[in-house]
């Protein structure tokens, strides 16, 4: 039984293939059977480029509890580089005058 779970979202970055990189368009998420995992169902990620040939794509099968260590990794990362950007090169971030 196909779930019919995707999500797409517009991607910039770049992905490998191969000894070559291509530029990113799109990132496709879903959950249905596993293609090419010895797994059930699976998350998988997809990275694609439908402007470039049909190998023009990154994927990877994930169980959902590697999926959620995903998720929670990104989230870390994320926050640390919002700290990063805003707090240590000073983006975003207010600075308050004193009265001498």
């Amino acid at each position: 039984m196909c779930t019919s779970i995707i999500e797409i979202a517009g991607a910039e970055g770049m992905a490998k293939r191969g000894d070559s990189w291509f530029p990113l368009a799109q990132s496709v998420v879903a959950y249905d059977h596993a293609r090419h995992a010895p797994l059930g169902d699976v998350i998988t990620l997809d990275f694609i480029n439908t402007a470039l040939d049909p190998g023009a794509r990154a994927a990877v099968e994930l169980t959902l509890t590697s999926a959620k260590a995903l998720r929670a990794a990104l989230d870390r990362a994320i926050a640390a580089a919002e700290f990063e950007e805003a707090e240590v090169r000073g983006k975003g971030s207010v600075r308050l005058l004193r009265a001498g």
